[in-house]
Formats: C-alpha cells, sequence, structure tokens
C-alpha cells in the first residue's frame, strides 16, 4: 500500500478557527483508505506531539501533504515552529545528513544532504481572491503562489530529498466561503487527488 503522511497546519488562533484545513484533513481520512491502497497517518500541529515520532512519521511516508493558511505571507507560527523542531530532530536520523557540500569544494553542492525517497503536496488557503496573484497591477505582481510565497518552503522540502507533487491553493476563502463554494472546493481538491495520486504516487506499488 501506498504511505501517506498528512499534516493540518491549520492553527487555532484568534479570530482563525482552522476549520477549512481540518475539513480537508478529513477529506484524506476518507480517500487515503486500505480499501483505496492507502496507509495514512496524520498530524494536528493543534495537538500535542513528539518530534522524534514526528521524524519516524516522514521516514515511514511515500508522500506528505501539508496542509496550512496563509497568515501574513508565510505558514502560521505554530507550524514553523513544528518544522524547525521537527526537521532539526530528523538530521542524520534519516531526513537529511547535511547540507551537502564537502570541504574540498563549499561553494557546489548546497542542498544536495537530503536523504527520504517520496514525494511531497501541499495546499494553503488564502483571504487574497486568485485575481491578486494574476492581473497585472494586483498585490502580488503576477507572481503565482508557489513562485513567490511558497519558494522558500519548496526550497525547504527538496532540502530534504522529497519532490513536488503539484500544489493547490484555495483562494478568498474567509470573505467567500459559504457551504456552497466550500462544497465546491471539496469536490475540486478529492478530484486533484484523484489526479495526481493515481500518477505519481501508485507507482510505488511497483517498486
Amino acid at each position: 500500500m501506498t504511505k501517506v503522511f498528512a499534516i493540518n497546519g491549520g492553527y487555532k488562533f484568534a479570530h482563525s478557527p482552522g476549520q477549512f484545513n481540518h475539513t480537508l484533513l478529513e477529506l484524506d481520512k476518507h480517500y487515503f483508505t486500505p480499501e483505496n491502497g492507502f496507509e495514512l497517518r496524520t498530524t494536528d500541529i493543534n495537538e500535542p506531539y513528539n518530534p522524534e515520532e514526528e521524524v519516524a512519521n516522514f521516514l515511514w511516508a511515500d508522500a506528505i501533504i501539508y496542509h496550512f493558511p496563509i497568515w501574513w505571507f508565510a505558514m502560521p507560527y505554530a507550524l514553523k515552529e513544528y518544522i524547525d523542531l521537527v526537521f532539526t530532530a530528523g538530521h542524520r536520523k534519516g531526513m537529511y545528513y547535511s547540507d551537502g557540500r564537502k570541504m574540498e569544494n563549499p561553494d557546489i553542492n548546497y542542498g544536495k544532504g537530503g536523504l527520504l525517497i517520496g514525494k511531497y503536496m501541499v495546499t494553503t488557503s488564502w483571504n487574497a481572491p486568485e485575481t491578486a496573484f494574476t492581473l497585472p497591477e494586483e498585490f502580488f505582481k503576477e507572481t503565482s503562489v508557489d513562485d513567490g510565497i511558497l519558494f522558500g518552503f519548496h526550497r525547504m522540502n527538496e532540502f530534504i530529498s522529497l519532490q513536488n507533487i503539484p500544489s493547490m491553493h484555495f483562494y478568498d476563502i474567509e470573505k467567500n466561503g459559504g457551504t456552497e463554494r466550500i462544497n465546491q472546493l471539496k469536490d475540486e481538491y478529492v478530484n486533484h487527488l484523484q489526479t495526481y495520486f493515481c500518477s505519481y504516487i501508485h507507482k510505488t506499488q511497483s517498486r
């Protein structure tokens, strides 16, 4: 079976209850079932966790899924803390060995010290509408989420040698998150899983 580890980074803080990211995690639980050929482990950063056990989840998984909202153009601070603690705990314990450089030529091969063999996918949720990224003169200067806000996030995952499954970003959730639209987005997310996990992840069955 294909092993999937999903992380709910929808931290509960101030006026944000983290409900949409919790909904995505529940969809994962319904999709990644033994009947569909998957094993699933999950972590919710709102609950206590042990960094060493989280490292074990990364090592176990064929694919990692990160769910989180964008707060002030970055991930929530509690998810950043999770990554800082878990990735540090994973140093020379299966996640990465070093930054990849060698003493004899330290100018090259930075970021080549990762040890994981697998893939990752990220979903983000936004107050901003999609047009803020696509229209000329709008706020994000026609720069996509993946090329802009998440550039460092993607490099972080490559640092531990994970390969990218196409991301999915949910826009205008705060002001346009009625029941009908949320149901539509849920359907789109399941379709995304069906498309990319069949083509990218089921290859692990033949390894």
